[in-house]
């Protein structure tokens, strides 16, 4: 999966359908960004997204994580913030557990 990368001057609606896209190929969408306009950029996109897809019956929602990433090479790298997109619901045929109940037989399941 390829992570996209939003910049301050990114357009919202058009991030909104890389990331709208990327859930309808793989399932799932990485971000990455730096700096606070940027991070605003890609909240709005990831936004406009939940509504490009709740059509299909799909919510979105975002887990935000800090990352290094190496801007120029040989130079220390820089703090971000990266953003790993999911469906609440599943996608493309695929569910996910309900309750905590059966994850936990689930689990059970995979270790026999």
């Amino acid at each position: 999966m390829n992570t996209l990368r939003v910049a301050s001057h990114s357009d919202p609606s058009a991030t909104a359908g890389a990331i709208a896209n990327a859930m309808r190929e793989t399932g799932e969408a990485e971000i990455q960004v730096i700096g606070p306009r940027a991070v605003n950029q890609a909240v709005k996109a990831i936004a406009i997204a939940r509504g490009y897809v709740a059509a299909s019956g799909v919510d979105l929602y975002c887990v935000p994580s800090f990352t290094d990433i190496q801007v120029i090479e040989f130079k220390p790298g820089k703090t971000g913030i990266h953003f790993a997109v999911r469906p609440r619901h599943g996608m493309m045929g695929t569910s996910f557990p309900e309750s905590r109940s059966e994850i936990a037989v689930e689990s059970i399941r995979v270790r026999r």
